[in-house]
């Protein structure tokens, strides 16, 4: 019982004090996951809104597999950018694997999936709703699905946010894919693995905490963007 109230003791000295290592890989984290939300939304949004407002053939196996993709298994992923990014592979000359790019690209594609997803069922539902007045307009499809994309702007947010907290939280694609390599792709997830393993509790319970405490966060921020866009829109 000593042990554990010591390491919980000392988990809290570390974030205290700030301790430099415990930033590095928090900073390191929040630089990946940051980045991987941000290109996984320039790419997940406009195909949500696309999927949603278009009309074409084979529409509905497409919604089914973005559905279905929303839960991939992250080591698949991993394996699959390894092999991309491996000397053998085709992009191996860019000599990305355990490198933090690597880790934002199999973030990348884990999460868009996700954000597609979501954003295409907000936005057909803001379709649903003004269909008939954007087609009494003259609006042509890339236009209509560019218009609801702003108007459900907060409400995609949350697509948003709910992508960042899986990359975030994210340990097997980035782990196959960044090597887990101390001050280079060691991040939040990964650290608290090794630590774990190696039986060094106090570091793996701090980033353990900060981990809850910055998903815990992004659920409060998405339900209070939620929140506001209902009272403010109706």
């Amino acid at each position: 019982m000593s042990t554990m109230s010591e390491s919980f003791a000392t988990a809290g000295s570390l974030i205290v004090a700030a301790d430099a290592n415990l930033l590095h890989i928090v900073a390191l984290s929040l630089q990946v996951s940051l980045t991987a939300v941000f290109l996984a939304a320039c790419l997940g949004l406009p195909i949500g809104a696309a999927v949603a407002v278009g009309r074409f053939p084979g529409r509905k196996p497409l919604t089914v597999i973005l559905n279905g993709m929303m839960g991939l298994p992250p080591v698949v992923i991993g394996l699959l950018v390894y092999l991309l990014l491996s000397r053998a592979g085709p992009l191996g000359s860019f000599g990305l694997l355990f490198t933090p790019t690597a880790m934002v690209i199999a973030q990348v594609v884990l999460i868009t999936p996700i954000i597609a997803a979501l954003s295409r069922q907000i936005v057909a539902d803001a379709w649903r709703d003004y269909e008939e007045q954007l087609r009494s307009l003259g609006a042509s499809t890339p236009r209509a699905a560019l218009t609801l994309l702003v108007d459900t702007r907060f409400s995609l947010s949350t697509a948003v946010l709910a992508g960042l907290g899986r990359a975030v939280a994210e340990v097997g694609a980035v782990m196959i894919v960044g090597g887990n390599i101390d001050g280079v792709t060691r991040v939040m997830t990964t650290s608290i693995a090794l630590e774990t393993s190696k039986g060094d509790l106090p570091l793996a319970l701090a980033l353990g905490f900060i981990l809850i405490s910055i998903v815990l966060i992004l659920n409060a921020l998405a339900h209070a963007v939620r929140e506001w866009a209902v009272r403010r829109h109706g």
